[in-house]
Protein backbone atom coordinates (compact mmCIF):
# COMPACT_ATOMS: atom_id res chain seq x y z
CA UNK A 1 0.00 0.00 0.00
CA UNK A 2 2.80 2.40 0.95
CA UNK A 3 4.73 1.56 -2.20
CA UNK A 4 1.61 2.04 -4.25
CA UNK A 5 1.00 5.38 -2.61
CA UNK A 6 4.56 6.55 -3.27
CA UNK A 7 4.26 5.45 -6.87
CA UNK A 8 1.05 7.43 -7.24
CA UNK A 9 2.72 10.51 -5.77
CA UNK A 10 5.67 10.18 -8.14
CA UNK A 11 3.46 9.73 -11.19
CA UNK A 12 1.33 12.63 -10.07
CA UNK A 13 4.38 14.86 -9.70
CA UNK A 14 5.65 13.86 -13.14
CA UNK A 15 2.28 14.56 -14.70
CA UNK A 16 2.12 17.94 -12.98
CA UNK A 17 5.63 18.76 -14.20
CA UNK A 18 4.78 17.79 -17.76
CA UNK A 19 1.59 19.83 -17.61
CA UNK A 20 3.57 22.83 -16.35
CA UNK A 21 6.11 22.53 -19.18
CA UNK A 22 3.28 22.16 -21.70
CA UNK A 23 1.49 25.22 -20.35
CA UNK A 24 4.72 27.22 -20.35
CA UNK A 25 5.50 26.22 -23.93
CA UNK A 26 1.96 27.03 -25.03
CA UNK A 27 2.14 30.54 -23.55
CA UNK A 28 5.64 31.22 -24.89
CA UNK A 29 6.85 33.90 -25.33
CA UNK A 30 5.77 36.08 -22.43
CA UNK A 31 8.94 38.19 -22.14
CA UNK A 32 11.86 39.41 -24.30
CA UNK A 33 14.03 36.94 -26.20
CA UNK A 34 17.81 37.17 -26.58
CA UNK A 35 19.53 36.24 -29.85
CA UNK A 36 23.27 35.63 -29.35
CA UNK A 37 25.56 36.33 -32.29
CA UNK A 38 29.22 35.32 -32.47
CA UNK A 39 30.19 38.31 -34.61
CA UNK A 40 30.61 42.03 -34.10
CA UNK A 41 28.00 44.68 -34.83
CA UNK A 42 27.82 45.29 -38.57
CA UNK A 43 29.18 41.87 -39.57
CA UNK A 44 27.24 39.64 -41.93
CA UNK A 45 25.80 37.37 -39.23
CA UNK A 46 24.84 40.37 -37.12
CA UNK A 47 23.02 42.11 -39.97
CA UNK A 48 21.20 38.95 -41.07
CA UNK A 49 20.10 38.33 -37.48
CA UNK A 50 18.72 41.87 -37.14
CA UNK A 51 16.92 41.66 -40.50
CA UNK A 52 15.09 38.56 -39.23
CA UNK A 53 14.67 39.63 -35.60
CA UNK A 54 12.61 42.76 -36.22
CA UNK A 55 9.63 41.20 -38.05
CA UNK A 56 9.91 38.06 -35.91
CA UNK A 57 9.61 40.20 -32.78
CA UNK A 58 6.43 41.78 -34.13
CA UNK A 59 5.03 38.37 -35.02
CA UNK A 60 5.76 36.83 -31.60
CA UNK A 61 4.67 39.93 -29.70
CA UNK A 62 7.88 40.27 -27.67
CA UNK A 63 11.12 42.24 -28.11
CA UNK A 64 14.12 40.35 -29.50
CA UNK A 65 17.49 41.69 -28.42
CA UNK A 66 20.67 40.88 -30.36
CA UNK A 67 23.69 40.27 -28.13
CA UNK A 68 27.12 40.19 -29.76
CA UNK A 69 29.55 37.74 -28.14
CA UNK A 70 32.67 37.56 -30.31
CA UNK A 71 35.60 35.22 -29.92
CA UNK A 72 37.28 31.92 -30.83
CA UNK A 73 35.40 31.07 -34.00
CA UNK A 74 31.96 31.53 -32.39
CA UNK A 75 32.87 29.27 -29.46
CA UNK A 76 32.24 32.08 -26.95
CA UNK A 77 28.74 32.67 -28.33
CA UNK A 78 27.93 28.96 -28.54
CA UNK A 79 29.13 28.38 -24.97
CA UNK A 80 26.88 31.22 -23.78
CA UNK A 81 23.90 29.49 -25.33
CA UNK A 82 24.73 26.03 -23.99
CA UNK A 83 24.86 27.44 -20.45
CA UNK A 84 21.59 29.37 -20.80
CA UNK A 85 18.23 28.21 -19.39
CA UNK A 86 16.30 25.81 -21.62
CA UNK A 87 13.19 27.99 -21.65
CA UNK A 88 13.15 29.46 -25.16
CA UNK A 89 14.35 32.93 -24.16
CA UNK A 90 17.94 32.54 -25.36
CA UNK A 91 18.75 31.51 -28.93
CA UNK A 92 21.95 31.48 -30.97
CA UNK A 93 22.38 32.42 -34.62
CA UNK A 94 24.91 29.88 -35.81
CA UNK A 95 26.92 30.25 -38.97
CA UNK A 96 29.34 28.05 -40.89
CA UNK A 97 32.08 28.77 -38.33
CA UNK A 98 30.22 26.37 -36.03
CA UNK A 99 31.04 23.44 -38.29
CA UNK A 100 34.55 24.61 -39.16
CA UNK A 101 35.44 25.09 -35.47
CA UNK A 102 34.20 21.60 -34.65
CA UNK A 103 36.55 20.24 -37.33
CA UNK A 104 39.50 22.42 -36.32
CA UNK A 105 39.56 22.21 -32.53
CA UNK A 106 40.52 18.99 -30.79
CA UNK A 107 38.59 19.80 -27.63
CA UNK A 108 35.38 21.84 -27.46
CA UNK A 109 33.51 23.06 -24.36
CA UNK A 110 30.32 21.52 -25.76
CA UNK A 111 29.01 18.88 -28.15
CA UNK A 112 28.63 20.79 -31.43
CA UNK A 113 25.48 18.84 -32.31
CA UNK A 114 24.10 17.22 -29.16
CA UNK A 115 24.11 20.34 -26.96
CA UNK A 116 21.95 22.32 -29.38
CA UNK A 117 18.24 22.17 -30.17
CA UNK A 118 18.21 23.16 -33.82
CA UNK A 119 15.31 25.34 -34.98
CA UNK A 120 15.91 26.11 -38.65
CA UNK A 121 18.41 27.31 -41.19
CA UNK A 122 17.70 30.95 -41.99
CA UNK A 123 19.96 31.99 -44.88
CA UNK A 124 22.83 30.97 -47.11
CA UNK A 125 25.45 33.07 -48.89
CA UNK A 126 27.99 32.04 -51.48
CA UNK A 127 31.62 33.07 -51.65
CA UNK A 128 33.42 34.34 -54.71
CA UNK A 129 36.86 33.43 -56.05
CA UNK A 130 38.58 36.69 -56.96
CA UNK A 131 41.93 37.64 -58.52
CA UNK A 132 43.61 40.89 -59.48
CA UNK A 133 42.31 42.10 -62.88
CA UNK A 134 45.67 41.53 -64.57
CA UNK A 135 46.07 37.92 -63.41
CA UNK A 136 46.72 35.91 -66.62
CA UNK A 137 44.11 33.22 -65.94
CA UNK A 138 40.64 34.58 -66.55
CA UNK A 139 38.62 31.50 -65.57
CA UNK A 140 38.84 28.43 -63.36
CA UNK A 141 40.23 26.16 -66.08
CA UNK A 142 42.96 28.70 -66.84
CA UNK A 143 43.78 29.03 -63.15
CA UNK A 144 44.06 25.26 -62.75
CA UNK A 145 46.27 24.98 -65.84
CA UNK A 146 48.58 27.75 -64.58
CA UNK A 147 48.82 26.21 -61.10
CA UNK A 148 49.50 22.72 -62.46
CA UNK A 149 52.25 24.09 -64.70
CA UNK A 150 54.00 25.74 -61.74
CA UNK A 151 53.25 23.87 -58.49
CA UNK A 152 53.76 26.05 -55.40
CA UNK A 153 54.22 29.25 -57.40
CA UNK A 154 50.87 30.80 -56.52
CA UNK A 155 49.37 31.78 -53.16
CA UNK A 156 45.84 32.27 -51.91
CA UNK A 157 44.89 34.64 -49.09
CA UNK A 158 42.36 34.03 -46.34
CA UNK A 159 41.01 36.00 -43.41
CA UNK A 160 42.74 33.60 -41.01
CA UNK A 161 43.70 29.96 -40.48
CA UNK A 162 40.70 27.74 -39.86
CA UNK A 163 38.15 30.11 -41.42
CA UNK A 164 35.64 29.16 -44.10
CA UNK A 165 37.67 31.20 -46.60
CA UNK A 166 40.80 29.20 -45.71
CA UNK A 167 39.05 25.84 -45.90
CA UNK A 168 37.39 26.85 -49.20
CA UNK A 169 40.84 27.38 -50.70
CA UNK A 170 42.09 24.05 -49.36
CA UNK A 171 39.03 22.25 -50.74
CA UNK A 172 39.56 23.87 -54.14
CA UNK A 173 43.20 22.75 -54.22
CA UNK A 174 42.24 19.20 -53.24
CA UNK A 175 39.46 18.83 -55.81
CA UNK A 176 41.32 20.65 -58.62
CA UNK A 177 44.60 18.81 -57.96
CA UNK A 178 46.72 21.93 -57.60
CA UNK A 179 49.34 23.17 -55.15
CA UNK A 180 48.47 26.75 -54.18
CA UNK A 181 49.89 27.88 -50.85
CA UNK A 182 47.76 29.42 -48.12
CA UNK A 183 48.70 32.81 -46.65
CA UNK A 184 46.54 33.88 -43.68
CA UNK A 185 45.76 37.54 -42.94
CA UNK A 186 43.88 39.29 -40.17
CA UNK A 187 40.55 40.03 -41.78
CA UNK A 188 39.13 40.85 -45.20
CA UNK A 189 40.76 44.30 -45.71
CA UNK A 190 44.26 42.87 -45.14
CA UNK A 191 43.63 39.89 -47.44
CA UNK A 192 42.28 42.11 -50.23
CA UNK A 193 45.17 44.56 -49.83
CA UNK A 194 47.59 41.65 -50.28
CA UNK A 195 45.72 40.61 -53.41
CA UNK A 196 45.74 44.12 -54.88
CA UNK A 197 49.46 44.48 -54.15
CA UNK A 198 50.05 41.10 -55.89
CA UNK A 199 51.51 39.48 -52.76
CA UNK A 200 48.94 36.72 -53.37
CA UNK A 201 47.15 35.73 -56.55
CA UNK A 202 43.65 34.78 -55.41
CA UNK A 203 41.28 34.55 -52.48
CA UNK A 204 37.85 33.22 -51.60
CA UNK A 205 35.66 35.80 -49.88
CA UNK A 206 32.01 36.51 -49.13
CA UNK A 207 30.49 38.45 -52.02
CA UNK A 208 29.23 41.52 -50.20
CA UNK A 209 32.60 42.82 -48.87
CA UNK A 210 34.18 42.71 -52.35
CA UNK A 211 31.17 43.45 -54.55
CA UNK A 212 32.06 47.13 -54.99
CA UNK A 213 35.63 46.31 -56.06
CA UNK A 214 34.36 43.69 -58.51
CA UNK A 215 31.94 46.17 -60.08
CA UNK A 216 34.62 48.89 -60.25
CA UNK A 217 37.05 46.50 -61.96
CA UNK A 218 39.62 46.52 -59.16
CA UNK A 219 39.01 42.80 -58.68
CA UNK A 220 38.04 40.08 -61.14
CA UNK A 221 35.32 37.64 -60.11
CA UNK A 222 36.38 34.28 -61.51
CA UNK A 223 33.66 32.04 -60.06
CA UNK A 224 31.17 31.76 -57.21
CA UNK A 225 31.20 28.85 -54.79
CA UNK A 226 27.45 28.28 -54.42
CA UNK A 227 25.59 25.48 -56.27
CA UNK A 228 23.81 28.06 -58.48
CA UNK A 229 24.90 31.42 -59.84
CA UNK A 230 24.47 34.28 -57.39
CA UNK A 231 21.84 36.96 -58.15
CA UNK A 232 24.39 39.64 -57.21
CA UNK A 233 26.80 38.31 -59.88
CA UNK A 234 24.56 36.63 -62.46
CA UNK A 235 27.23 36.60 -65.19
CA UNK A 236 29.84 34.88 -63.01
CA UNK A 237 29.82 31.06 -63.32
CA UNK A 238 29.99 28.66 -60.40
CA UNK A 239 33.19 26.76 -59.64
CA UNK A 240 31.24 23.55 -60.27
CA UNK A 241 30.19 24.52 -63.79
CA UNK A 242 33.71 25.81 -64.49
CA UNK A 243 35.42 22.43 -64.29
CA UNK A 244 35.39 21.34 -60.62
CA UNK A 245 31.95 19.69 -60.38
CA UNK A 246 32.29 18.42 -56.80
CA UNK A 247 33.15 21.87 -55.40
CA UNK A 248 30.45 23.63 -53.42
CA UNK A 249 30.73 25.99 -50.44
CA UNK A 250 28.10 28.21 -48.90
CA UNK A 251 28.19 30.33 -45.81
CA UNK A 252 25.09 29.35 -43.84
CA UNK A 253 23.12 30.72 -40.90
CA UNK A 254 20.72 28.95 -38.58
CA UNK A 255 18.95 29.45 -35.25
CA UNK A 256 19.29 27.10 -32.28
CA UNK A 257 18.17 26.86 -28.66
CA UNK A 258 19.98 24.95 -25.90
CA UNK A 259 19.37 21.21 -26.00
CA UNK A 260 16.41 20.33 -23.80
CA UNK A 261 14.25 23.27 -24.87
CA UNK A 262 10.63 22.02 -25.12
CA UNK A 263 9.68 20.93 -28.64
CA UNK A 264 6.52 23.10 -28.75
CA UNK A 265 8.73 26.19 -28.34
CA UNK A 266 11.07 24.99 -31.08
CA UNK A 267 8.12 24.38 -33.39
CA UNK A 268 6.60 27.79 -32.65
CA UNK A 269 9.89 29.54 -33.41
CA UNK A 270 10.28 27.47 -36.58
CA UNK A 271 6.79 28.54 -37.70
CA UNK A 272 7.66 32.16 -36.97
CA UNK A 273 10.83 31.93 -39.06
CA UNK A 274 8.89 30.34 -41.92
CA UNK A 275 6.46 33.25 -41.88
CA UNK A 276 9.16 35.93 -41.75
CA UNK A 277 11.49 34.36 -44.32
CA UNK A 278 8.62 34.02 -46.80
CA UNK A 279 8.07 37.80 -46.80
CA UNK A 280 9.20 39.60 -49.95
CA UNK A 281 10.71 42.54 -48.06
CA UNK A 282 12.83 40.26 -45.87
CA UNK A 283 14.01 38.19 -48.81
CA UNK A 284 14.94 41.39 -50.67
CA UNK A 285 16.96 42.70 -47.72
CA UNK A 286 18.85 39.41 -47.57
CA UNK A 287 19.55 39.44 -51.32
CA UNK A 288 20.92 42.98 -51.03
CA UNK A 289 23.30 41.60 -48.42
CA UNK A 290 24.39 38.80 -50.74
CA UNK A 291 22.34 36.13 -48.95
CA UNK A 292 19.34 33.97 -49.80
CA UNK A 293 16.53 33.12 -47.40
CA UNK A 294 16.61 29.47 -46.35
CA UNK A 295 14.18 27.50 -44.19
CA UNK A 296 14.39 23.95 -42.88
CA UNK A 297 13.03 21.60 -40.28
CA UNK A 298 15.01 21.18 -37.05
CA UNK A 299 16.04 17.72 -38.23
CA UNK A 300 17.27 19.02 -41.59
CA UNK A 301 19.36 21.68 -39.86
CA UNK A 302 20.85 19.09 -37.53
CA UNK A 303 21.83 16.86 -40.47
CA UNK A 304 23.27 19.84 -42.32
CA UNK A 305 25.60 20.57 -39.40
CA UNK A 306 26.61 16.92 -39.09
CA UNK A 307 27.49 16.95 -42.79
CA UNK A 308 29.43 20.23 -42.48
CA UNK A 309 31.54 18.94 -39.59
CA UNK A 310 32.37 15.77 -41.53
CA UNK A 311 33.14 17.73 -44.71
CA UNK A 312 35.52 20.22 -43.09
CA UNK A 313 37.09 17.54 -40.92
CA UNK A 314 38.04 15.63 -44.06
CA UNK A 315 39.43 18.80 -45.69
CA UNK A 316 41.51 19.62 -42.59
CA UNK A 317 42.90 16.11 -42.40
CA UNK A 318 43.80 15.91 -46.09
CA UNK A 319 45.43 19.36 -45.98
CA UNK A 320 47.54 18.30 -43.00
CA UNK A 321 46.20 21.07 -40.76
CA UNK A 322 46.80 20.09 -37.17
CA UNK A 323 43.88 20.28 -34.77
CA UNK A 324 44.29 23.08 -32.28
Amino acid sequence: MIASGVRSLVLGALALGMATVSATAQDWPTRPIRFIVGAGVGGGTDIITRIIAQPLSELLGQPIYVENRQGAGNIVAASTLVNAPKDGYTAYMMNNSHGVSAALFKSMPYDSVGDFAMVSLTATAGLVLVTAPDFPAKDVKGLIAAAQAAPGKYNFASVGTGTTQHFSGELFCQLAGVDIKHIPYRGTPAAITALLSRDVQLTFELIQPVLGQIRSGDLRAVAVTSPQRDPMLPDVPTVAESGVPAFQVTSWYGLAFPSGTPRPIIDKMNAGLRDVLARAEVRKQLINLGATAQISTPEEMRQHIVNEIAKWGAVREKAGIAQQ
